[in-house]
């Protein structure tokens, strides 16, 4: 272990669509959370603001970016088509999912 701290949340909330292309869902980080994210990112987030992140969402790991988003006030998590399959989830259904921040 290279003795970096990991930082790991556990969140819960309802997909949603982008507009109107059903193939863009996403699941947005509660407040508190995207609030405690954005104080560890501080001045370490990559491109648009985002930040790399490990998520599982049941029996997926992948590897993604949270993206800052002014309209949810929060940052919001692409969930890939490939993990909702897998996962059985579909836009305005719960998700839970594992973020833990990779390289804060």
């Amino acid at each position: 272990m290279d003795g970096t701290a990991r930082h790991s949340w556990e969140v819960t909330a309802p997909l949603w669509l982008w507009g109107s292309n059903e193939s863009w869902h996403f699941l947005t980080v509660p407040e508190e959370t995207s609030d405690e994210i954005a104080d560890l990112a501080e001045g370490r987030s990559g491109g648009f603001g985002s930040v790399r992140v490990e998520v599982t969402c049941g029996g997926t790991t992948w590897l993604t970016s949270l993206f800052p988003s002014k309209e949810q006030a929060a940052y919001i998590l692409p969930m890939k088509a490939a993990v909702r399959r897998a996962e059985g989830l579909a836009a305005g259904e719960p998700a839970t999912v594992r973020i833990t921040a990779v390289h804060l």
